[in-house]
């Protein structure tokens, strides 16, 4: 196996495993009995457990980001932020245990992986605010601010959710179209005042 193929294939082993155990509990010795290698040659494509942790979380934090791209064949700003919105419900349901080791790194104590939950973030924050005022809603720090906020709440009912689905999937995903537009039109108004 290349070097390529081989850092690909314990990446790809470490992203299935955090999907089913939080992502601290993945261990490079289960990596390696997994690949059928020793957990030495782990160690020659990753320095620490904590650096192949980071490839893991960057891996899945990419994943996120290009399956909820905007399509661009969409005109409408509602319908953009609908079928977003439902790309990222599904790959959230699809990643279970993984999308609170993408979400919650900013909690943890590598500072890589804090990093990635960032700017994983800002992808987010950025597509939202650039397809803001087809909404009739300016950028300002005010909106923003309410953006962050929303990505923040997108987030928490995501995690409360996988953990008790209390509604439907249809449902959230109405929750998170419905609260954006509301959102930022209200910080709008009150901004403005």
């Amino acid at each position: 196996m290349s070097p390529d193929a081989r850092r690909r294939q314990f990446i790809d082993l470490g992203v299935q495993m955090a999907r089913e155990q939080p992502l601290d509990t993945v261990t490079i010795e289960a990596v390696a009995d997994a690949a059928g290698v020793s957990k030495g040659l782990l160690f020659h494509y990753f320095e620490s457990k904590a650096d192949f942790h980071l490839a893991v979380v960057r891996e899945q934090a990419q994943e996120m980001i290009d399956r909820t791209a905007p399509r661009e064949d969409l005109t409408d700003p509602i319908e953009m932020l609908q079928a977003s919105v439902t790309a990222y419900v599904d790959y959230v349901t699809d990643i279970g245990q993984g999308f609170i080791g993408v979400i919650r790194g900013s909690g943890n104590s590598i500072a890589g992986i804090r990093d990635v939950a960032e700017s994983t973030r800002q992808v987010m924050s950025e597509r939202i605010l650039t397809h803001a005022p087809a909404l009739g809603i300016e950028r300002t720090p005010a909106i923003e601010l309410a953006v962050a906020g929303w990505i923040a709440y997108v987030e928490e009912m995501l995690v409360r959710w996988l953990a008790d689905p209390v509604v439907d999937r249809e449902t959230l995903i109405a929750m998170f179209v419905g609260a954006l537009p509301a959102l930022a039109g209200m910080t709008a108004m009150v901004a403005s005042a």
